[in-house]
């Protein structure tokens, strides 16, 4: 047992490429097998890819041609992705080898963290390593094409060199880089300078709390401030338009109990064998507030508590501002890294292998294997859901945007409210009905009516759209249905098939 813990420890950072490795060539085997292509699971990968294609080619965060837009939630994403375009490496390849890297960053700090935390329980970092590499959440999101791994590796980061003791200005570079990966991130810069004030800055002093906040002010403000002011130049608001686009979209959520809003974004993240770690977690929590010697730091007592204090606001903020649990909960998936470390530790504290008393053994020695065979049907099962969304999103919203390009004038003005692959494929100008690059929708997004009179008033030639998400705008007379996708497998999964409709008025119906 010994050996097998040193080798590991002594190969941690090669057993776990060689982990993401493997998992990788099974998930994109599988969409390739399935889908017959490669593909993104979610619109929004093509909408990434846009802004960086764009970016390689003029140097500019633009979505159309020569449009600068305020519309990318995760600009560093973009450079990232925007510097394959430039090497002119193949862009499914860049992107997965990006996506691939910082899920191997999430699980290697994440078991840095773990031992930092609580350095009494270091052995059960490599379970923190494991239990991270073969999470289907984290494998589904390296994969998507999105910036989620990044946003979960950087904030794993901050946490655990704030916990190694990190000047603040570094600390702040990295607040700033997690911010630019996606706004919420913001909240956990700030965490972070609190949790320093009280825990570094003593005897506290206006000079002591002056300088670490400058200081670290300093690093974030170095990346912030010129993504705000590009922002107020290029749309008058400090933050992306998605920002105000989708809380604008998700308003009537907002009308349910609180308790019910935090449910629903609370379940997601629990799919998956990390369920069982949940009386675990909450077994760490109570340690901690009971002040256990063996799971807190009698020199830092604010340390444990700063991982919860993230996971518990970053659940209150999308309970507060959008209730959505959509995509396996593709926004929630940062908590879970912190469900994962505290879930194991306060489970490992539970276990007595060695206990006289027979059913402490039988438990004790049940749960590892029980957790690992769940683990990996969870990443079984999740890779197959993967490959399905590859196959649907590549015959539906590839599908309209390669038919766009073929059968539409260069210079046709495309009404969407998915624009990521219409954007790729098409290369022709859009209104964007979900407000990412046409902002000037967001008052009245939910607005059927008011939609499609925008969509005329600006001399769209085609709507873009899935009939159930406009089903009264659809019947409007002025649209009359020229194509449709016919994905068989769509429909399998319960949805109904894109359509593409000519706007009358124009020269298409005309």
């Amino acid at each position: 047992m010994m050996r097998s813990r040193a080798f590991w420890e002594r190969n941690r950072q090669l057993l776990s490429a060689l982990t993401v490795l493997l998992i990788g060539a099974l998930y994109v085997g599988g969409e390739v097998a399935r889908c017959g292509e490669l593909g993104f699971p979610l619109d929004d990968g093509w909408i990434h890819q846009t802004f960086a294609r764009n970016l390689a080619r003029s140097g500019r965060l633009a979505y159309g041609a020569g449009e600068v837009s305020a519309g990318s939630t995760a600009p560093l994403w973009t450079a990232l992705l925007a510097i394959g375009y430039a090497l002119h490496v193949v862009p499914f390849l860049w992107t997965y080898v990006l996506g691939a890297a910082s899920w191997l960053l999430v699980a290697l700090v994440g078991a840095a963290l773990s031992e930092r935390l609580f350095p009494r329980w270091r052995s059960v970092g490599t379970w923190v390593m494991l239990a991270c590499l073969l999470e289907w959440h984290m494998a589904w999101a390296a994969f998507s094409g999105m910036e989620t791994i990044l946003f979960i590796s950087l904030s794993l980061l901050l946490i655990e060199r704030y916990a190694a003791d990190a000047r603040p200005f570094w600390l702040g570079i990295i607040g700033g880089l997690l911010f630019l990966t996606r706004p919420e991130g913001i909240v956990l810069v700030g965490l972070v300078g609190v949790v320093f004030i009280l825990e570094r800055c003593r005897p506290f002093s206006v000079s002591s709390v002056a300088s670490a906040v400058a200081d670290m002010g300093a690093g974030v403000g170095a990346l912030l401030i010129p993504y705000l002011v590009f922002n107020m130049v290029v749309s008058g608001h400090p933050f992306p338009n998605t920002f105000y686009a989708k809380q604008a979209e998700y308003r009537e959520l907002l009308s349910l109990p609180l308790w019910t809003r935090l449910w629903i974004v609370i379940r997601r993240p629990l799919i998956g064998a990390q369920v069982l770690l949940v009386p675990g977690f909450v077994g760490m929590v109570v340690a901690l507030a009971r002040r256990r010697e063996d799971v807190l730091r009698r020199e830092r007592p604010f340390l444990p508590w700063l991982p919860l204090a993230w996971w518990g606001s970053y659940f209150i903020i999308y309970a507060l501002r959008m209730p959505v649990d959509y995509q396996y909960g593709r926004y929630l998936m940062p908590t879970i890294p912190v469900l994962l470390i505290y879930g194991l530790i306060g489970t490992a504290r539970w276990l007595r292998p060695r206990s006289r008393q027979l059913m402490w053994r039988v438990l004790s020695r049940a749960v590892p294997p029980m957790l690992a065979c769940l683990a990996v049907a969870f990443l079984i099962i999740g890779g197959r859901a993967y490959a399905d969304d590859v196959c649907i999103i590549n015959c539906e919203m590839v599908a309209v945007g390669r038919w766009l390009n073929a059968n539409t004038p260069p210079d046709a003005l495309i009404a969407a409210h998915d624009i990521g692959a219409i954007g790729y494929f098409a290369h022709r100008p859009l209104l964007d009905l979900a407000g990412l690059i046409t902002p000037q929708v967001v008052p009245f997004i939910r607005d059927q009516d008011r939609l499609l009179n925008f969509v005329v008033a600006q001399g769209a030639d085609y709507l873009v759209t899935f009939p159930s998400w406009y089903p009264q705008m659809v019947t409007d007379r002025r649209l009359t249905p020229l194509y449709s996708t016919g994905c068989a497998l769509t429909r399998q999964h319960g949805g109904d098939n894109m359509v593409i409709y000519g706007v009358h008025g124009n020269r298409v119906t005309d």
